[in-house]
């Protein structure tokens, strides 16, 4: 279970990214954060695995709370945190096998990790998720030869094959073309549903939220100004959340 208590950013220049921010998500399922830019949507994420330090306020994982621990500590609570970014953050001249089994990192030893030494039962893992994304055969590419989609997959295996407790999305389709984004989402939410990983995802995309997640966020100014389901996104709350700024047309039954 996560919990989010009263959680506020305030960054060096002043501004305040996150305003006393509550939330709890107990059961495994997919919560979309939308929101105008500037809202404070990845810095909330980043903050709940501390890749941005809380100004104050608790982050509580199964509980463990996250933003009183040291460094040592952090490290192995981030054993049980899957991340995917918007900007994929592969390493280029490594293999998608090797990028898959970078999430496996923090379970062997320095000694494994230098000889890229895995457990047989991560490789086995590894192939396994490499047909679950649909990048089978694909093992010995290297990065740099795959698409934006391709490398998103990628970064999905990686996450998954950590065996998180929480899943965190960071913006998974901002860079890619319509078609494949519902495809990478598609992908997540399906991979996220069998293995039960509670996931929150932070998007842009209003119709893909609608469509692909169970629970929707919204925030605005750093606050969240409304949490429901996808089925409670009116125009009148959509304009509460944004304003004047336009939001996409809703996405086609046949897209989902």
């Amino acid at each position: 279970m996560l919990e989010i208590k009263a959680l506020s950013k305030v960054y060096a220049t002043g501004t305040a990214a996150l305003t006393d921010v509550s939330l709890t998500i107990d059961k495994p399922q997919v919560v979309a954060i939308i929101g105008p830019s500037g809202a404070g949507k990845s810095t909330l994420i980043r903050c709940i695995n501390r890749l941005v330090k809380p100004t104050s306020g608790e982050v509580i994982l199964n509980g463990e709370n996250l933003t009183t621990m040291k460094s040592r500590e952090l490290r192995k609570a981030r054993r049980h945190m899957g991340m995917i970014f918007q900007e994929y953050n592969l390493v280029e001249r490594l293999t998608v096998m090797e990028n898959i089994l970078s999430g496996r990192l923090g379970y062997v030893s320095f000694l494994q990790a230098f000889r890229r030494k895995f457990p047989g039962k991560d490789v086995a893992a590894t192939y396994k998720l490499l047909d679950r994304v649909s990048l089978k055969g694909y093992q010995d590419t290297r990065a740099d030869a795959l698409s934006g989609g391709q490398r998103q997959r990628v970064g999905i295996a990686r996450a998954l094959i950590q065996n998180p407790k929480l899943l965190l999305v960071d913006e998974p389709t901002a860079s890619l073309a319509p078609k494949t984004a519902r495809q990478v989402m598609r992908i997540l939410v399906e991979l996220a549903d069998e293995e039960q990983t509670p996931t929150l995802l932070n998007i842009h995309d209003v119709p893909l939220a609608k469509t692909f997640a169970s629970r929707v966020i919204g925030m605005q100014d750093g606050r969240i100004v409304f949490d429901g389901s996808p089925d409670e996104l009116t125009e009148d709350v959509l304009t509460q959340i944004y304003g004047e700024e336009d939001w996409t047309t809703e996405v086609g039954d046949d897209d989902k």
